[in-house]
């Protein structure tokens, strides 16, 4: 009787593929994270500084210049930047071909790298007593273009996505452009040193409404499953395979038809 071997193949590795999905997936991780930071330091650096009040002072105060705040603020607030910049590449990586989710990635990226070298107001005292210079105008400049970036990478996502994270990041959008303007009317009062009643309240629900939304958009591109993806050298291996199949399915026909021919002669 003639034996049959059939030379079996393993699969290339696809520990490359692998590596590459967790890595995008650690980047989408540092979104959650930014947020979670971002909000622990809302939380409990202002109480570091006695006579801070959350609700009726701006949070950029916390990183005004010689405020006892600023030295724990700044550290932490580069971490989160870096955090950030690294969302906005994870996002970015996991667009697949969608161009808005892509420009929403790039305008995260672009929104982190410019908050590493966000320029520091002076205290309210200083600027009432005329002592302001270019980095006051400079941090108001800074302001407006972050603001601007969020806002369009919020929008950029509408059109990324369908579905409830669309009607979701609609809403986010009116939040942020209903309580974004609220705060400008109390410009001139922290320039003049003025009371400036619920300025905190409203900088902080559109800050919360950000830092909300890059943890649901991390969660639902953490989400989706990442496509099978076959290298080259997988399928010329998996049609080698499927063509021994077929060949040991022929030789076993043929034998069958050899046996029952034996068996009738």
């Amino acid at each position: 009787m003639t034996s049959i071997h059939i030379q079996s193949k393993s699969l290339p590795s696809t520990v490359p593929v692998a590596r590459t999905d967790a890595s995008r997936r650690a980047l989408l991780v540092c979104g959650v994270g930014s947020s979670l930071l971002y909000a622990a330091m809302l939380v409990f650096i202002p109480m570091l500084w006695d006579g801070y009040s959350s609700a009726e002072q701006a949070v950029s105060e916390l990183s005004a210049i010689d405020t006892p705040t600023r030295t724990v603020w700044v550290p932490l607030g580069i971490v989160y930047t870096v955090l950030v910049t690294a969302f906005g590449f994870g996002v970015w990586g996991a667009a697949r071909g969608n161009r808005a989710l892509r420009v929403v990635g790039g305008l995260l990226v672009a929104y982190g790298v410019i908050g590493l070298g966000w320029p520091p107001m002076h205290q309210r005292e200083v600027l009432a007593a005329g002592g302001g210079t270019l980095t006051d105008t400079l941090h108001i400049v800074w302001t407006i273009v972050t603001v601007l970036l969020m806002l369009l990478a919020i929008g950029f996502s509408v059109a990324a996505f369908g579905g409830r994270f669309r009607w979701y990041s609609i809403a986010s959008l009116v939040i942020l452009l209903v309580f974004g303007s609220l705060p400008w009317m109390y410009a001139t009062g922290i320039e003049a040193n003025t009371p400036t009643p619920w300025i905190g309240v409203w900088q902080r629900i559109c800050i919360a409404t950000y830092l909300l939304w890059v943890v649901v958009l991390a969660l639902v591109l953490l989400r989706r499953r990442a496509p099978v993806r076959l290298t080259t050298a997988a399928m010329d291996t998996r049609r080698s395979t499927q063509f021994s199949l077929r060949e040991m399915l022929i030789i076993r026909r043929q034998r069958r038809v050899i046996a029952q021919n034996q068996r009738t002669s």
